[in-house]
């Protein structure tokens, strides 16, 4: 009865190591049993399907798992072997396997002691996953993340632009009133002044030896009005209504109206008209905008150009037309303009002019708030070591109710 009960026992051990290992054998992940010393006694058949070595292969590897181990990561795989020698265990610890074609794959092992039913320790036993699909999904996670920030600081950037616009709006419009107010206010008395002058001026002889002084006070007081007058363009509402004319007609008659500085700096100044598209109602070079304005934004572009242009230079004009949109090209051959001061050059008051006679620094930033209440904008294009380009850009026509 004894030996019977032996027997059983016996038959349930193999019964039971039989049912083990063949769970083991049909395991997905990498299983792997292991001496006390490390020495590898058993591994089931997915360490072929993850690394595309045979068990029997493997098994006759001397330094086993770490030649199936990129370099990378032998020490890290070798420390998980060194602790679990020693008895302990750990969990999902990320490595990259090397494949026996040579491509990498990445994996997590976990590992824990094994005793039997007196404590005695047998070894330990390894478990590894393929966790390449993990660390895919991982790395997708990581730059959609790393867009995301891209994303958001550019936003960032963006709204910080736009409000430092804002603000800087806000600093033009309350200065325009100003400045618009300072205008209207300069203006009463200054007719008042220039009246008064004009009958004292009368009662004098042109040969009368301080008649040179009263022309200088003349010119001087007409100064003072188209300052006062370029001040209050920049906020005024514009009282002019769109009519149809001719651009190269208005562009020629801001050159005359030039001639005499283009003849004292030696300057000489074209214009001509190139790729202009006419349409159903328009010629080729005819707008339907503000006139007044645009003569006064050729005014002060065509000037700048000329005072910017050494002798013997060329100022050129090129207008461009589309159905939709006119371009005037305005371009010198001076020193051009540094980035810095290109990026200030439409500020109120700002000028690189010196001199008591050259104005406020206001005919730049006067124009482009007559160009932009059209629709339209002014850019500066600059190469110092060609000149600088000033491009006016404006709508082919505007409504007659704006």
């Amino acid at each position: 009865m004894f030996n019977e009960q032996r027997q059983d026992q016996t038959t349930d051990r193999q019964l039971d190591s039989y049912v083990f290992r063949a769970i083991a054998d049909y395991t997905y992940d990498w299983e792997s049993w292991h001496a006390p010393d490390g020495r590898l006694l058993w591994l089931n058949a997915a360490v072929e399907r993850m690394t595309g070595y045979r068990r029997d292969e493997c098994l006759k590897m001397p330094d086993y798992p770490l030649a199936l181990v990129a370099e990378e990561d032998r020490e890290k795989v070798a420390n998980v072997l060194q602790d679990a020698k020693n008895g302990g265990s750990g969990n999902d610890v990320e490595f990259q396997l090397l494949h026996r074609d040579g491509s990498m794959r990445w994996a997590a092992v976990s590992w824990q002691p094994m005793y039997d039913e007196s404590q005695k320790h047998l070894g330990f036993r390894a478990s590894v996953r393929d966790i390449t699909e993990r660390q895919q999904f991982r790395e997708e996670l990581r730059l959609y993340n790393q867009h995301l920030e891209q994303l958001v600081q550019e936003r960032t950037a963006k709204i910080a632009q736009l409000e430092e616009h804002r603000l800087k709006m806000e600093k033009l419009a309350a200065l325009g009133q100003m400045a618009a107010g300072v205008a209207h206010e300069v203006n009463n008395p200054l007719a008042g002044i220039r009246n008064a002058f004009a009958l004292f001026k009368s009662n004098l002889s042109a040969d009368d030896e301080n008649y040179e002084l009263l022309e200088l006070i003349d010119g001087e007081i007409e100064r003072i009005s188209s300052i006062t007058h370029q001040m209050y363009q920049l906020y005024r509402p514009s009282q002019q209504s769109p009519a149809k004319f001719d651009l190269c007609r208005v562009i020629a008659s801001v050159v005359v109206l030039l001639e005499p500085m283009a003849e004292k700096s030696n300057v000489e100044v074209k214009s001509q008209s190139d790729r202009c598209v006419p349409d159903k109602e328009l010629g080729a070079t005819e707008v339907v905008l503000r006139e007044s304005e645009l003569r006064q934004i050729l005014l002060n572009v065509i000037r700048n150009a000329i005072q910017a242009s050494p002798s013997s230079a060329v100022v050129q004009i090129d207008v461009t037309t589309s159905t939709d949109l006119v371009t005037i090209a305005v371009s010198d051959q001076g020193k051009g303009i540094s980035n810095e001061v290109a990026a200030r050059m439409f500020e109120p008051f700002f000028s690189t002019k010196t001199g008591t006679r050259q104005g406020m620094g206001l005919g730049l930033s006067v124009s482009r708030s007559l160009a932009e209440a059209m629709g339209g904008k002014i850019v500066i294009e600059n190469e110092r070591a060609k000149g600088a380009c000033v491009k006016i850009m404006l709508p082919r026509r505007i409504s007659t109710h704006e």
